[in-house]
């Protein structure tokens, strides 16, 4: 009887007792031993009883995004609450989290079955050539007692270990192919250091060497994946495929600049790396600065785009999508050092823009907080409110380029800030740079302006409080061109005292058309009132910076909503002064009322208005006698005000609230990379300016046009070739292809590989 056609198109039965996690992942128990296969290839092999080999298989299959947490939660048994504790413990501390703690639990004896499976899996991968740090990484032992348990076993090394038992563990059970067969349809792997440096993507004299994929396709990346997950790498290999029109591949344009800012090497010098991954330290910080640059600030805005398309983008078969990205970005906050991170780039950046330092500007920029927990207030001034959130005080130089931000603390005012972020500039610039800080009202104080001039810097603010109104014949006309621009103001210029006469400083006010006087005040003797003034002034690209942020990157945006513990005993306003400072000024509000009730009856009857004096002394004595128990109660308060401090420990101040605030960590890491994407933007607004005759006003605007447009790209061996599609006018493209001509001079290589990029625009050669 001649076969059917669904015979010949049958496959042969699965082995016995395989389960399907999805069409990609399987995994099959036999007797105490577990094998967990993605499309085929063997991922993890481990005792049925041990836990912790199970928790981190499992975590590696759903970092490695081969299975989603509900598929590998179901085909397991366990919980999906389960799996995200594990997940949360190998991220936080690593593969010894995730085993059980020291001691043997309660009514288990040694030597049972977990026991002699775990001893069967260490022969069973000894065997096979399996280094002893190896099998402590996948059972989450250490190396020691790998060695020990060997010892005890009898175990006798026989040759060398061979670097397919690295990766592949046969199942020599069932219907496993020879390994003769397994080498032929799989990778060649290389031996030795050399091949461990390659694939991990060792450094080398602090230049990262361009890694190598194992997969012949650029747009299916498995290979890379599944060795990713064995941690073979730390991070994959980008591989371009040619692309035609490529949606927002112009964002390829930022990539000289990117790496001109060192960021990269900075990162690595601080981080070192996040461990063995697909989605490493570096596709981590390019992918994150790109999305930036393209308006997708936030992890979350990501599920509006094809991952594949932005992948192709940047050399993968697809972008870390949101979870993934959170994860990465919560990884490096757990180090603790974004405000290293942010410091090394600012040293960098200042020694090559040390012309910009001789004004810096200081300002802070407060994030409202909307969640459920209580946290201090700051005062919001768009709002005019003070409500519940943090405040970042940003630095920037006198062009107006951020340099580095700082979190302060929890309501901490910048007459608290100055002087630790100061402290922050000088170890910057160095002891002997002069440096003239620029701030508004708030960090307004005498005293503090002493400190400062002693700490060697200078200061430029507005005068705070009541004035003397100056003469306006007195005001002289001033004009000059200052950053190629011409300036003019109406100016006084006169010496002024304070802390009686210990501190002596330069006024300088300005009139305006409307008869306003804003008084300036600085200790740049030096300087002409011009640029006195127009220093000043100039706060308004700090203001514009920070709305320009707000808009197009997003820094008001929580990462998260983490909170952390507070420190109790954290120096905060006292409430209860402050409750007593409302009814003080309540009450000299009614003194004061009735004062000027008693007034207005006094010449009531001076005036002939009270009909007889008998009526006047009544009322005089109702009043009399409301303005005395008025005045005690001013005395009372005053007298309560003064017994009370000023500022007390924060637990004193909310005894029985939680004291928490919000977590700033993964916050300022973000902040810092968003300052990188917009100093990138920056760089090539400057770099097009020469070309483009409206720079100053549309330079921004046309940078993220470009950014945003697609291009074509053609990898060869030795070069990527991104050319970009025109833009809507001639001379538009014009300047653009200027820039991309600016650009291939740099010789820039794109981060990874040694593929030297070259950009062009269609129609207008190079």
């Amino acid at each position: 009887m001649p076969p059917q056609q669904n015979e010949l198109l049958s496959c042969p039965p699965p082995p016995s007792g395989t389960v399907y996690v999805n069409d990609r992942v399987s995994f099959r128990s036999e007797g105490t031993q577990r094998v967990i296969s993605v499309h085929g290839v063997v991922l993890a092999h481990y005792s049925v009883e041990d836990r912790a080999a199970e928790a981190y298989a499992m975590t590696t299959l759903w970092e490695s995004e081969y299975a989603t947490q509900t598929q590998i939660a179901r085909a397991f048994g366990y919980s999906a609450r389960s799996l995200r504790r594990y997940q949360e413990r190998f991220a936080a501390e690593g593969i010894q989290a995730l085993v059980r703690k020291p001691g043997r639990p309660a009514g288990r004896r040694s030597g049972g079955a977990q026991e002699r499976g775990r001893d069967q899996t260490i022969l069973h991968l000894k065997t096979k050539g399996v280094s002893n740090r190896a099998i402590a990484g996948k059972l989450g032992l250490s190396e020691k007692a790998i060695r020990k348990r060997l010892r005890r076993l009898g175990w006798q090394p026989q040759t060398e270990p061979t670097a397919s038992g690295l990766l592949f563990e046969q199942d020599t059970t069932g219907d496993a192919a020879p390994s003769s067969e397994i080498s032929e349809n799989t990778i060649d792997i290389p031996k030795g250091a050399a091949a461990a440096a390659e694939l991990r993507g060792g450094t080398h004299q602090g230049i990262e060497p361009a890694s190598v994929s194992r997969d012949p396709n650029p747009l299916d990346r498995s290979m890379d994946r599944l060795l990713a997950a064995m941690g073979l790498i730390e991070d994959a290999a980008p591989v371009f495929a040619p692309a035609e029109s490529l949606p927002r591949a112009g964002v390829l344009l930022a990539i000289p600049a990117l790496v001109a800012s060192d960021v990269l090497p900075v990162a690595r010098q601080i981080y070192g790396s996040i461990g063995p991954a697909f989605y490493g330290l570096r596709t981590t910080l390019v992918a994150y600065i790109l999305l930036a640059l393209l308006r997708i600030p936030r992890p979350e805005t990501l599920k509006e785009y094809a991952p594949a398309d932005l992948g192709r983008i940047v050399g993968l078969d697809r972008l870390p999508e949101v979870k993934t990205l959170r994860r990465k970005l919560a990884r490096l906050a757990s180090r603790k050092a974004s405000q290293e991170f942010g410091r090394e780039l600012a040293r960098r950046r200042i020694a090559e823009r040390g012309r910009m330092m001789g004004f810096l500007y200081i300002d802070g920029h407060v994030r409202a907080y909307h969640g459920k927990h209580t946290i201090p207030k700051a005062y919001l001034t768009r709002t005019r409110l003070a409500v519940p959130g943090t405040t970042d005080y940003w630095v920037n130089d006198q062009k107006g380029e951020p340099l580095f931000v700082v979190t302060a603390e929890a309501n901490a005012a910048m007459t608290r800030m100055l002087v630790p972020i100061l402290e922050e500039v000088r170890n910057l610039t160095g002891p002997r740079r002069r440096v003239t800080i620029v701030f508004d009202r708030g960090g307004w104080s005498p005293k503090l302006f002493q400190k400062l001039l002693a700490m060697g810097f200078d200061i430029l603010t507005y005068r705070k409080g009541r004035v003397r109104r100056i003469a306006e014949k007195r005001f002289v006309l001033r004009t000059a061109k200052l950053d190629g621009r011409p300036v003019k103001y109406l100016l006084h210029d006169q010496p002024v005292r304070f802390l009686r006469g210990k501190l002596r400083l330069r006024q300088v006010t300005r009139l305006t058309d409307n008869g306003k006087q804003t008084p300036i005040l600085t200790s740049r003797w030096d300087l002409r009132d011009v640029v006195v003034a127009y220093r000043m002034f100039e706060r308004w690209r700090q203001e514009n910076f920070f709305k320009y942020m707000r808009q197009e990157f997003l820094i008001d945006a929580l990462c998260d909503y983490q909170v952390e513990p507070d420190d109790p005993q954290r120096s905060v306003p006292n409430p209860a002064r402050k409750a007593v400072d409302n009814e003080l000024r309540k009450a000299r509000a009614r003194w004061n009322q009735l004062k000027q009730t008693y007034g207005d009856a006094s010449l009531d009857y001076i005036e002939g208005r009270t009909p007889t004096m008998r009526e006047f002394q009544a009322a005089d004595k109702k009043i009399y006698r409301e303005i005395q128990e008025a005045a005690e109660r001013v005395a009372e308060l005053a007298a309560q005000q003064n017994l009370l401090p000023l500022r007390v420990p924060l637990a004193e101040a909310r005894p029985d609230q939680d004291l928490v605030k919000l977590s700033t960590e993964r916050k300022h890491l973000t902040n810092v990379l968003k300052l990188v994407a917009y100093q990138i933007e920056s760089d090539l607004v400057n770099l097009i300016r020469p070309h483009y005759a409206r720079a100053e006003d549309e330079g921004r605007t046309l940078i993220q046009t470009v950014l945003q447009s697609t291009a074509t790209l053609e990898p060869t061996d030795q070069e990527l070739r991104v050319t970009l599609s025109p833009l809507s006018s001639p001379h538009r493209s014009q300047a653009v292809a200027a820039l991309c001509e600016n650009l291939n001079t740099a010789e820039t290589r794109f981060p990874g590989t040694d593929l030297r990029m070259r950009f062009a625009v269609a129609g207008y050669p190079q």
